[in-house]
Order: C-alpha cells, then structure tokens, then sequence
C-alpha cells in the first residue's frame, strides 16, 4: 500500500438520482512528513495505521446535465423535502414556500432562529403577486434593473405565505440568474423559501459537496450544477426601512443601486 494521505469517495460515478456514500481515508504518513514531525509529536506517527472512516448520506444526487434532472428533484419539493441546488451566487437549501412544516425543517437543519425569517427565491417576475403586496416603487426600479441577479429585496409579505416564514410585515424576494436554479423553482410552483446551504453563521457552500456536508445530508436531494459562478452572497435591501435599509452589500453597490434610480438610499 502507498504512503500517501489521500480523501477518496465510493460509488463517485454517478446514476441518476443515485444516493452518495463519501470516505475519508487515512494512509500511513510519508517517511518526508514522519521525518519533519518526528520530534513535535513525539514519535507518535511511527506506528501510524490506516484508518477509514465512512459518512454515508441518504441524499439522492442530481447533475443539472441530466434531462431529468429538475423534475425529479421538484417532486421531493412537492412532499415537503429539502433541496439543494445552485445559484448565481452561492448554493442554496431550498423547500415550498407554501409548506409550513418544510420551513419549520429548514429552519432546524440550518440551527436558524425563528426570528431571522427566510428568503423566497423567485422564478419569474410573475411570481412575485403569489408572495408580496404593495410593492414600492423603489423597489420596482431595484427590480427592474437588477433581477434577474443577485439583489434580494424586502417588501411587504403576502397574507397567504405561512407565518414561519417571517416574523414581521416583510419578506425577502430574489429572482437568481441561474438557468437551473430558475427552472427548478419554476417546477416547483415558482417560488421557493431558500437560504444559503450551510448551517447559520457558518460559511456559504459553493459546490454540492460542500453544501452536503455542511448540511450534515439532512436534505432529501442535490441538484449538482459544480461550482458557483459567484461566491458572494446577494446585497439586500430593504424596502420597509427609511434609515439604512442596505442591510448587505454583495455584487451590487450602493452606488449602483443609486444610478439605476434607486433615490430612496
């Protein structure tokens, strides 16, 4: 057997919605690194043995190159599961944004408090009666300029969206410039409550993998679409604030957002 320390993952080649099984294999250190360590971790490396320890995840695994992709990976949307999937920015952890119980389950698998609220991701400009009202005009000249890409707004929420789904009068709405991730949501019922797949506080994920991971595989399916065009998460804005309502500046400016016609910053 080589020396080697090397990160290996079974049944890699990948079926259609085939469940992923990853290894992290520990080999014998090279003589070179036993050599260098020796003295600082007191020889304990000289009878270093292999070890393997294997994560197995009960997660279907989707590439957004299959035709059959989105279909399948809408149908576990539809029984209240939880997705991952890519976007223009970072990859996101998805679930119906009519299903109180499904947001309930993201909350807890991202350790999300319950007043933190959670985003809609948006198929179409149509979409957006299903979820919000009143929406101001600065927010229409944010809108109009900037989706789809990577501007979150808050306006105030529809009376029909479940009340988990935010804990006050407003509700962050983004259309992604994401050929899958637009698609996806588009079979879904065109509107998906989504937050960054990773636990709260913790790093955003910009591959599937990573995103399984961090995730602990407590999500029903990954559509695979590798790794993000963008790694930086979307700026927001909120449109119900008079005082600050830039809440973060992502890819898009504050300035930009004042040459689009955005006066009210």
């Amino acid at each position: 057997m080589p020396n080697r320390i090397g990160l290996s993952s079974y049944n890699y080649k990948i079926n259609h919605g085939e469940r992923r099984e990853f290894s992290l294999n520990l080999f014998p250190a090279p003589s070179a690194v036993k050599s260098c360590l020796k003295e600082a971790l007191e020889n304990r490396l000289e009878n270093c043995s292999r070890t393997a320890v294997r994560q197995t995840y009960n997660t279907r695994h989707f590439l957004t190159s299959d035709p059959h992709a989105i279909a399948e990976t809408a149908v576990c949307l539809s029984q209240g599961e939880l997705v991952v999937f890519p976007t223009d920015t970072v990859y996101g952890v998805g679930v119906d944004a009519f299903k109180a119980d499904a947001i309930l389950k993201l909350y807890t698998v991202k350790q999300r408090p319950l007043d933190k609220g959670i985003p809609i991701l948006l198929a179409d400009l149509d979409d957006i009666n299903k979820v919000a009202v009143n929406i101001p005009l600065a927010a229409q000249a944010a809108i109009h300029a900037f989706w789809p890409g990577p501007l979150t707004i808050i306006v105030p929420k529809h009376p029909d969206l479940p009340a988990c789904i935010s804990p006050n009068a407003g509700i962050a709405l983004r259309i992604p410039n994401h050929e899958a991730a637009r698609a996806l949501i588009r079979a879904a019922g065109g509107a998906l409550a989504t937050s960054s797949a990773n636990l709260s506080g913790h790093q955003p994920a910009c591959d599937g993998l990573t995103a399984l991971t961090a995730l602990q595989g407590r999500v029903a399916a990954v559509l695979d679409g590798g790794a993000t065009p963008g790694n930086t998460p979307s700026t927001i804005v909120n449109f119900l604030k008079t005082e600050q309502p830039v809440l973060r500046e992502g890819p898009i400016s504050v300035e930009q957002l004042r040459q689009s016609g955005v006066d009210s910053l």
